[in-house]
């Protein structure tokens, strides 16, 4: 079946405030450098209805510690990303924007102690930071907001969603150390009804190599039903829309957590094969309680990734995982 997208320069914008409670438009940017060995992401949320807002930002550092905040800042309104310190600004729209955050991150040298984040964000070093990006799209569009609802009410995750590989420089600063930034990375953008519940579990997969290569990767598991396989592939400046993505993962011993995964994306009758090593992980967590009063548990597994095609070239990006926990156990474990 085919989807008839909108999108439009205005799309990068913020969108009129709908009526539902959990109405959420956010943007999200990532960003790998191997030469400088910094990585991350940066995330904002704006939750109006709820009267809070959502603020990430995550920075893998060179030796292998990780700077990590989150809060809730209170936003009441829907007309700016700016908040808590992080600010999201369009300089041309789909062409260049920029990221920019004066606050604290926690320092941690050990992230996988963010599956206890109370623990670990009361218990390791708070230091100053600060992040300056440019951002310039690379790649084509990929998204858009459909003409017809696709989602039942109760698995809304996003009414509109785009997404575009890009090209990031700038600083980054953590503590007493600072580095010249220049790498590639995907943002995102979604506006509407969203549920971190919605979906059962999902592989979102972004990688890649240098201007002219790299790909998103989407598996978006329902709880009834197959869902959803698609992603994109760019290659030398055209956008190959995929079909199809089939997943193989592997776990750490203990903890569920990836720790590799191979990938196939397939368009038509093309086919991209790469593997993914996840070089650090770091586990999120969301929760909220339903109508009864139980408590949903969601795990968001970050994994920082070094990925390898088939031909023999290297690109980086980050595999994110999120699944529903079921008796502790991740709802997609079998994938």
């Amino acid at each position: 079946m085919v989807i008839a997208l909108r999108l439009e320069p205005r799309d990068e914008y913020l969108h009129e405030l709908g009526p539902e409670p959990h109405f959420n438009e956010s943007m999200y940017f990532n960003v790998v450098d191997p030469a400088s060995g910094v990585g991350g992401f940066f995330r904002l949320g704006n939750r109006p209805n709820e009267g809070t807002g959502e603020m990430t930002v995550c920075l893998s550092l060179p030796g292998g510690q990780v700077g990590f905040m989150f809060q809730r800042p209170p936003v009441t309104t829907n007309d700016r990303f700016d908040a808590a310190g992080m600010r999201f600004t369009v300089v041309h729209p789909f062409r260049e924007l920029t990221v920019a955050y004066r606050g604290s991150v926690v320092l941690l040298d050990d992230p996988l102690a963010l599956a206890d984040p109370r623990r670990a964000l009361s218990s390791n070093p708070v230091v100053p930071c600060r992040v300056e990006l440019a951002v310039h799209g690379r790649s084509a569009m990929f998204g858009g907001e459909p003409e017809e609802p696709t989602e039942a009410p109760g698995e809304e995750f996003a009414r509109g969603h785009y997404e575009q590989l890009t090209e990031l420089e700038g600083s980054v600063a953590v503590g007493d150390r600072s580095w010249r930034v220049h790498g590639f990375g995907l943002r995102d953008h979604s506006w509407g009804p969203r549920s971190w519940q919605a979906p059962w579990y999902y592989r979102w997969l972004t990688a890649n190599v240098g201007r002219d290569f790299g790909f998103m990767g989407s598996r978006i598991a329902r709880r009834a039903g197959e869902g959803i396989r698609s992603g994109f592939v760019w290659e030398d400046g055209t956008m190959h829309l995929c079909d199809d993505l089939r997943l193989a993962t592997t776990w750490a011993p203990g903890t569920g957590y990836h720790r590799a995964v191979e990938a196939t994306l397939r368009a038509g009758s093309r086919r991209w094969h790469v593997v993914g090593e996840v070089l650090q992980l770091v586990p999120l967590r969301n929760r909220r309680r339903d109508a009864e009063g139980n408590l949903l548990a969601t795990r968001i597994c970050e994994g920082l990734t070094r990925w390898t095609l088939d031909d023999g070239r290297v690109g980086y990006g980050w595999s994110e995982y999120l699944d529903q926990l079921v008796d502790g156990r991740p709802a997609g474990a079998a994938e």
